[in-house]
């Protein structure tokens, strides 16, 4: 079974906990890095651990929600092998997995309401990256970190 991480800054922390909720409902183990209350904190904080966790390989794929989901995307697409997408749809989570193989499910608390929060999550979850042509765009942006890191 999967084990999924989720974090959220105040602007994301009602909707994570109804997706905590969901997801513990369907029989799925979920570890919060945070935050836990409403209580005004850096959006970075969360974005940069729940990123490091996935770097560490001590999980497959996270959720993370800020207020419009913008702030997060910005941090964790900082990090090489990291490629968080933001989704206020559904076409997008399909997509954003089956060509980008997406790691990083990013929503917007305060843009995309419960429900359809729910239906994004589900589309991301059960769709599988299609590799060929897209891993070889994949490994291209993989060559990128490697050229910086070597400058």
């Amino acid at each position: 079974m999967e084990k999924i991480a989720i974090a959220s800054d105040h602007g994301g922390f009602d909707l994570k906990e109804n997706i905590i909720a969901y997801l513990i409902k369907k029989g799925l183990e979920v570890d919060n890095f945070g935050a836990h209350s409403a209580d005004s904190v850096d959006y970075p904080d969360y974005g940069i651990k729940l990123a490091q966790a996935i770097i560490d390989k001590k999980f497959v794929r996270g959720i993370l929600i800020c207020g419009t989901g913008v702030g997060m995307s910005i941090v964790v697409n900082r990090f090489p092998g990291i490629r968080g997408t933001l989704c206020s749809d559904v076409y997008t989570a399909k997509m954003c997995r089956e060509h980008n193989d997406s790691n990083i499910l990013i929503m917007g608390g305060r843009v995309i309401d419960v429900s359809l929060a729910i239906e994004i999550l589900e589309t991301w979850l059960n769709t599988e990256f299609e590799g060929g042509r897209h891993q070889r765009r994949l490994d291209k942006i993989n060559q990128i970190e490697t050229n910086l890191k070597t400058k």
